[in-house]
């Protein structure tokens, strides 16, 4: 799998480089701004963008407004931003911008590095991955403005959650250590409550559910 990489820092970069090679990627290009970020992809025409969302030259989105340009060009360029922090707007902006797969990672996932590529993965093939913490500011500032999502179970916010990860129901059921009939009864319930439309692809599941939160 062809990979542009998108890092200003130099020693964060040069990791990320080792940490996707020992990975089974093919780093074509690494860029250290927007700019050329921008330029590396047009020209490379990668399989997948990995980009900080912080770029010079101010160090605020960049790398995320970088980001949006090229999923502009290209609808369904897959594209992982990185962070620091989490940032509600950035997760926003990122899902409110034609739908194509992405993903949203805090920096710090990457020490665990066979679930940071195995997320790499799932966006490439055309899937949404959110970070676990980026999902729980999603719900509890929903749960403060909307009285669908405080009302929920604390079982169905668990599932809710999970969802929104991007998690299938059979991997919910083992991390919960319920059945997966229960799990597809919380999904139902998460469904009626939340006036979401059931929808048999689990990606638009997922879009569906996460829209719903960032609104």
């Amino acid at each position: 799998m062809r990979v542009v990489i998108g890092e200003d820092e130099a020693l964060f970069r040069h990791g990320l480089l080792l940490v996707l090679e020992q990975g089974g990627f093919t780093v074509v290009e690494a860029a250290a701004d927007a700019t050329s970020l921008e330029n590396a992809v047009h020209r490379q025409r990668p399989d997948l963008v990995i980009t900080d969302i912080r770029m010079p030259p101010t160090q605020s989105d960049e790398g995320l407004r970088s980001a949006l340009r090229l999923r502009r060009v290209r609808p369904r360029l897959p594209i992982v931003v990185l962070s620091h922090h989490v940032q509600r707007r950035y997760a926003i902006d990122l899902l409110s911008d034609h739908g194509g797969p992405m993903g949203y990672l805090l920096k710090q996932r990457i020490a665990d590095v066979e679930r940071f590529c195995a997320d790499l993965r799932h966006v490439a093939a055309g899937e949404t991955v959110l970070d676990p913490e980026v999902v729980s500011v999603l719900v509890t500032r929903a749960g403060l403005a909307d009285k669908a999502v405080s009302d929920l179970t604390p079982r169905q916010r668990e599932v809710l959650a999970l969802m929104a990860q991007g998690r299938s129901n059979a991997w919910i059921a083992a991390h919960l250590q319920l059945s997966e009939k229960a799990v597809v009864k919380h999904t139902s319930n998460l469904y009626d409550a939340l006036g979401l439309r059931v929808d048999g692809d689990d990606h638009r599941r997922v879009l569906a559910v996460v829209r719903y939160l960032s609104g």
